[in-house]
């Protein structure tokens, strides 16, 4: 009997006599592998190192194909009062990628998340990238990365009030950190920034709150119902653009907005897919990344790659800068390693209660300590 493998080669096998019934069926070492794809690309027979690789390259070239982009739209004459309308053409884009993957697989599952909870969701996804990409026409890039970074404070929090979950010392003390390295940015930040507007602070941190909020919903809705990515892109962002249109189509934006960008197509509309493109393959490759790899290595590669994009928007945008900006951001690159450790370690606030008690013991000495060791000693 002769089967062709997948190389396209032969094998011929001369008969199965010597073999028992276990050993013909034993499955091959590829059929125990995990699944691994980013879209169309199957990364599935590439080892760990491999994969793990080809992963971080494409997060740091499409997100600091990202950042740039986001930074080079606001750097258009006349361009920082069109935020929202910046985030209506990113929602239209991100749909019809999540469509086109959806309407291209093999196999056509139903929608598994109910309709209100993508009410909520495209709700609270309007409100963070609405209010992100309008708090650039009020701060400085490297400002609003810096905020991003600081992401676990609402996450923690809302985790706490929406999920019910509990958290260790670590986590509080990231927390602490980051508020502090991020108070310290905004305040070098306020001093020698011309463009510093405190309501730019007040849009970025609404974001990071709705942030916050999305990602616990997020989390529990796919946990509870399966649903795969590209179904959550889809109804988010599509409920999102028509929530979008409806508000910019009252309030008359909408019109003022589609007359500016008319005048410079390249510089909007021609960046802002680029701008999209990137953020929606970099969304995929980063969840990958957390599947292959975990969740705390993924962390430690999207924080290197903001490290990066903050260095380069200085390198090609012309801004001040501050010896307190390293500083402060070295505070929230602290921050985001506890963090990332505090996955991994098991210290609770029962470890630190038991510690502290026993240090307690060692220095403070205890009374009466001469009576308790007669009466043992009599009870002997």
């Amino acid at each position: 009997m002769s089967v062709a493998n997948r190389n396209g080669s032969e094998i011929i096998y001369v008969g199965d006599k010597g073999l028992n019934r276990q050993q013909r069926n034993a499955p091959s070492p590829d059929d125990d592998r995990k699944e691994v794809k980013i879209l169309f690309f199957d990364l599935t027979y590439y080892n760990t190192t491999t994969q793990f690789l080809l992963c971080c390259a494409g997060v740091f070239v499409l997100y600091l194909l990202y950042g740039y982009m986001q930074e080079l739209i606001f750097t258009l004459d006349g361009f920082k009062p069109y935020g929202w309308f910046l985030t209506l053409v990113q929602f239209a884009y991100y749909t019809v990628f999540g469509y086109i993957e959806r309407s291209m697989e093999a196999t056509k599952i139903p929608r598994c998340i109910p309709m209100k909870t993508y009410v909520l969701l495209a709700f609270l996804t309007l409100g963070t990238m609405g209010l992100s990409n309008s708090s650039l026409g009020y701060l400085n890039y490297p400002t609003q990365v810096i905020f991003k970074c600081c992401k676990l404070v609402p996450v923690l929090i809302g985790s706490i009030l929406i999920q019910g979950k509990k958290h260790g010392p670590l986590d509080f003390l990231a927390a602490i950190a980051m508020c502090l390295g991020l108070t310290l940015f905004t305040l070098a930040d306020s001093q020698v920034s011309p463009n510093f507007n405190p309501f730019g602070v007040l849009l970025i941190s609404l974001a990071l709150l709705c942030d916050a909020a999305i990602g616990n919903v997020q989390e529990k809705a796919m946990r509870e119902h399966k649903a795969p990515n590209n179904e959550v892109v889809i109804y988010s962002y599509g409920i999102g653009f028509v929530y979008l249109s409806v508000i910019m189509l009252l309030t008359g934006n909408l019109f003022t907005g589609i007359a500016f960008c008319m005048k410079h197509p390249v510089e909007t509309y021609g960046y802002a897919f680029l701008f999209s493109l990137s953020g929606y393959l970099g969304i995929q490759i980063v969840l990958t990344l957390v599947r292959t790899c975990g969740a705390p290595l993924a962390a430690t590669v999207t924080t290197a790659r903001k490290a990066v994009t903050i260095a380069l928007s200085f390198v090609f945008f012309s801004k001040p800068f501050t010896i307190n900006y390293l500083w402060s951001g070295l505070i929230v690159v602290l921050g985001i390693y506890l963090n990332v450790y505090s996955k991994r370690s098991k210290l609770t606030f029962g470890d630190i209660n038991r510690t502290a008690e026993r240090v307690y013991r060692t220095l403070v000495p205890q009374r009466g300590g001469s009576s308790s060791t007669k009466k043992l000693l009599l009870e002997v």
